[in-house]
């Protein structure tokens, strides 16, 4: 007899592409790591699926370089799909009722104002103890919708069993950034305004919609990638000292940062582009307005840039640029630390004319650090040596790390709710200014750096 599951997941939205493409997958890499673990999944969505179409979606997602844990097997063994109504009292109840486990984490793999609705179910139906909400981002849509809706959700679960998902923030890269930091005597005494000219956040991608349309269009790469990623980013490179890497003197420091950061001139400080025709490595990219599913009336951005300052201390005065954008040249998912060039150099040393800088890379995880050094052929001139290393990287994929921390119930790569609130808040002013056309919607080929004219550095 198959031993009782330890939690059972229960993810709402199951028949979407989020499910199938990172969710299961994500299981699959965690079960394969760590196969002690036991988990049941439970599927659930307004569409129907018959037992064999769920089972062929769990099945081949369970297989890792085409083979099956007992983990996974287990998985399979007890996995099942029910078409219901989640926001509809008596079919969330008897939703509910059929799951019997130790622990339940129920997993909105749905829109924001779907989430919404079904959290107002489950706060009239309730829920059995411990049971743990996982909300996938955006959190709302907007300041007040994301007030309204920590409200909602601490009325149903404590602050501690709620994980706001922030899936590119993998806990190794977490550490990563706090070690490279915090353990190094080279950087932390220069980690401040009195050293550091700017710091740069860039996410730029190469791949376009992807079918994604339903969701892109209406998010844009300011809410989906710099409101609910890259400001988690910042505000990690800049926090204060910290006393321990728990969760709660993590997430104090992170949310102490953004309460402190704001765009000082929406319009001034944002850009905005959106992709026209191109090729990316030989494929044929349509303009963006043309692809499908999409909606030009809305003016979605598909390239976003925010400039930032965080009013302490330490960083008064240094601005922290934000970019992230589809459908470029290449794929950059680093931040890049820029120092202040020298007080003075000696004179009869030529040929420099860059400043030092520290380079962080995501996914995979390293470093390039670029010094200034003597040049080889002649010691009168001064060039960038690049040191460069690789940082320690997990074997789970993202959305592994992030199952992991919810079935650990380990909360420190959850977003606090007051943070979610506070991300949202630094980028209204620039969302109002984009309403009323006060920034221009730029253009840039798919497959080019970007718009003539923006810095790629």
């Amino acid at each position: 007899m198959a031993p009782k599951p330890q939690t059972t997941l229960l993810i709402l939205g199951a028949s979407g592409d989020l499910t199938s493409r990172l969710l299961l997958p994500g299981i699959a890499t965690l079960l394969r790591v760590q196969p002690s673990r036991r988990v049941e999944i439970v599927g659930a969505d307004l569409r129907e699926l018959s037992e064999g179409d769920w089972e062929t979606r769990v099945r081949t997602a369970m297989q890792v370089d085409g083979t099956q844990t007992a983990a996974s097997k287990h998985v399979l063994a007890s996995t099942r799909y029910v078409a219901a109504d989640a926001t509809d009292p008596k079919a969330l109840r008897e939703l509910i009722d059929s799951i019997g486990c130790d622990r339940l984490v129920i997993y909105f793999a749905l829109p924001p104002h779907v989430t919404e609705l079904v959290c107002t179910t489950l706060e009239q139906v309730g829920v059995p103890e411990g049971t743990i909400l996982a909300i996938e981002k955006p959190f709302g849509d907007s300041l007040e919708a994301a007030a309204r809706l920590n409200a909602l959700v601490t009325r149903i679960v404590p602050e501690e069993r709620i994980f706001r998902i922030d899936h590119f923030l993998g806990l190794h890269t977490v550490l990563n950034l706090l070690g490279l930091r915090f353990a190094n005597r080279l950087f932390e005494p220069v980690w401040d305004r009195d050293s550091i000219e700017r710091v740069e956040i860039l996410y730029d991608e190469t791949v376009t919609l992807e079918g994604r349309a339903g969701y892109y269009d209406r998010n844009g790469a300011l809410r989906d990638m710099i409101q609910s990623h890259l400001l988690q980013i910042m505000a990690l490179i800049a926090i204060e000292p910290i006393s321990s890497v728990s969760a709660q003197d993590l997430r104090d420091a992170v949310s102490q940062v953004l309460r402190a950061t704001s765009v000082v001139d929406p319009v001034k400080h944002s850009r905005r582009a959106r992709y026209t025709a191109g090729s990316i490595g030989g494929r044929e990219v349509p303009d963006y307005v043309a692809e499908e599913g999409v909606d030009p009336k809305l003016a979605t951005e598909t390239l976003a840039e925010l400039q930032v300052e965080i009013a302490t201390a330490r960083w008064a005065g240094v601005p922290f640029i934000l970019r992230s954008g589809k459908s470029l040249a290449g794929i950059r998912k680093r931040a890049i630390i820029h120092w202040k060039p020298p007080a003075h150099v000696p004179t009869g040393f030529g040929g420099r004319d860059t400043p030092d800088r520290l380079i962080i890379d995501f996914k995979p995880d390293g470093f390039e650090l670029h010094i200034t050094t003597n040049g080889k052929g002649d010691p009168f001139t001064l060039e960038q040596t690049v040191l460069r290393g690789e940082l320690g990287g997990g074997q789970l994929l993202p959305y592994g790390e992030v199952l992991a921390s919810i079935l650990d119930s380990d909360p420190r790569l959850a977003v606090r709710g007051d943070a979610a609130e506070q991300c949202w808040r630094i980028v209204e002013p620039v969302l109002k200014a984009w309403r009323r056309d006060a920034v221009p919607m730029q253009e840039y080929a798919a497959g080019s750096k970007g718009p003539r004219g923006w810095k790629t550095n």
